[in-house]
């Protein structure tokens, strides 16, 4: 019984000398503790300001420019869409300029490069269509492989190549056979058939239902020859 005591006492003691030595060092070290919290309280405060008085405004501003350009862009005026009217809305290569870190700014180089590339401006094109960072998988896959568009009009074919390859290994289904086919032919071209068959063979087996399916074994044919 005595150990017992003996042991909880030597416990106690321990904790007691624990609390003691954390005391001695928050009382030594509190000024610099204080100043450590109330930076992460201000980093936490400018955080939140940041996005609430700046970010937050500058984004519909954004989506209101989007908007205005996105209309011209629907009715096929690439050219106003891209630079504006100079009156009512200041077109989508200024909204990346200006708005350029919020979510419709990161859209906005997209259509810009969208843009460029109907008006047959490919090395705009690309610069552009390279900034855009997306996660949706349709539109993304979209932006990558107009890119590949860009390169091949350009002549640039192993560059055309990568860009189809990398569309289409975001495996989505209704835009990864486009993109499998847009290889094969750019391979065709450069006399390589071996590597085209792949890219057919991969539609025919991983995409039996998609459009590019329906008649991939005349290309493949094609390829064996």
């Amino acid at each position: 019984m005595s150990k017992k005591v003996d042991q909880k006492h030597d416990e106690l003691e321990n904790v007691e000398h624990a609390l003691t030595a954390s005391e001695a060092f928050i009382e030594k070290y509190q000024k610099q503790i204080l100043m450590g919290v109330g930076a992460v309280v201000l980093l936490v405060i400018l955080a939140l300001s940041f996005r609430n008085f700046y970010m937050e405004p500058r984004e519909v501003d954004a989506q209101n420019e989007m908007y205005k350009a996105q209309i011209f862009f629907q009715k096929d005026s690439f050219r106003v869409a891209l630079e504006g009217d100079g009156v009512n809305f200041i077109g989508f290569k200024e909204i990346v300029s200006e708005y350029g870190i919020t979510t419709s700014g990161n859209l906005a180089a997209a259509y810009t490069g969208i843009c460029y590339y109907k008006l047959g401006q490919y090395e705009n094109a690309i610069k552009y269509l390279s900034q855009f960072d997306g996660k949706d998988t349709y539109f993304t896959s979209t932006v990558i492989g107009l890119t590949g568009d860009c390169y091949v009009d350009l002549g640039e074919t192993s560059k055309a190549i990568s860009y189809f390859e990398k569309a289409a290994d975001m495996d989505n289904d209704v835009m990864s056979p486009v993109y499998l086919k847009k290889a094969g032919l750019v391979y065709e071209s450069i006399k390589k058939p071996s590597e085209a068959e792949k890219m057919y063979t991969t539609i025919k087996n991983d995409y039996p239902k998609s459009p590019e399916a329906s008649d991939i074994d005349k290309y493949i044919a094609r390829v064996q020859k």
